[in-house]
Parts: structure tokens; C-alpha cells; sequence
């Protein structure tokens, strides 16, 4: 961003808060370029008792992961996942927890992490090229590389399913 959105002056870098801001040159404007986290959303989706990985049709072959979107305008996060899963599988999806939340700083994102259980017929849209369909086991077992957040978010949910140790 090189100029001012309010008032159209030339933004230079300060130091604010313990970090570099943009701000606005202009002494009567007081714009600041916070670059706060872009919020995301991702499922991991269980249907017909297997889990859904997806590759995204803008990636490498041989990447997969959860699914995820953005979190749109007026909208809950819990709403949102839900619409993603509609929109990307085609499937009518039903909130079971909260799994976390992951700060993705090479894209400026947060992602709120969500596992849903998942019913319909399964069809990928034109933002998806494929998808596979795991046991529990296979899951957990799955090489997610190099998405170290995909790795994460399986890993936190496995410690949610994990029995209870005996006191």
C-alpha cells in the first residue's frame, strides 16, 4: 500500500506498537495501516465415516488439507465453515467442536479450525481438483507436508479424542 486511503498522501513505515505500520505523511490525517490477520475458517470434515482432504485446483499435486474460506462480511465463524463445506463438497455439514486457532503468518491469516460431521452426496467445486477420503487411522498417519498447520490441526484433534487417563 503506497498511499493514503482517506485522504490520498504518499504512506511512509513507522515503528508503532513494536512493529512497522504504514502511516499516513499528512499532519492533519491520522491513517494508520494496522495489516491486521486476514480471518479464515477450515473444516475437517467427516462424511459416511471417513474424513475429507481436499487439494486445492491452485496447488501441487500430492497437497491436500482441510477445508477452508474466508470468513465473509456480517458472518459467524461457525456459519461460515458450514457455507464452505456446502460450497467446496456440496455437503450439508453439522458443527460437532471447536478444534483451535492458527496463526498462518506467511499469508497474514488466522484460521479457526472447526470439526464438522457431514452429510449428502459428495461434489467438489471448480476451487477444488481432488480429494480423498480417509479412515481415522489413515488420517492420522497422513504425511500432510509441507502444511504444518494442516499437521496442527490434525494433531489438536487427536488430543480431543483421546480417552480420558484414569485418575
Amino acid at each position: 500500500m503506497k498511499y493514503c486511503p482517506d485522504c490520498g498522501n504518499i504512506l511512509e513505515a513507522k515503528w508503532i506498537d513494536g512493529a512497522e505500520r504504514y502511516v499516513c505523511v499528512h499532519d492533519d490525517c491520522q491513517f494508520v495501516h494496522w495489516n491486521n490477520p486476514v480471518p479464515v475458517v477450515a473444516a475437517l470434515v467427516s462424511h459416511a465415516g471417513k474424513f475429507v482432504i481436499a487439494r486445492n485446483a491452485k496447488w501441487p499435486k500430492g497437497i491436500f488439507s482441510v477445508i477452508t474460506g474466508y470468513l465473509e462480511q456480517n458472518e459467524q465463524p461457525e456459519q461460515a465453515v458450514l457455507r464452505e463445506v456446502k460450497e467446496e463438497l456440496g455437503l450439508d455439514g453439522e458443527i460437532k467442536r471447536f478444534i483451535g486457532n492458527y496463526v498462518f503468518t506467511a499469508k497474514n491469516q488466522v484460521i479457526l479450525c472447526y470439526e464438522v460431521e457431514a452429510t449428502g452426496q459428495l461434489q467438489i467445486n471448480h476451487e477444488l481438483a481432488e480429494f480423498k477420503l480417509l479412515s481415522t487411522e489413515e488420517l492420522i498417519a497422513y504425511n500432510f507436508a509441507p502444511l504444518k498447520i494442516t499437521e496442527n490441526i490434525i494433531s489438536d484433534w487427536k488430543k480431543l479424542n483421546k480417552p480420558p487417563q484414569d485418575q
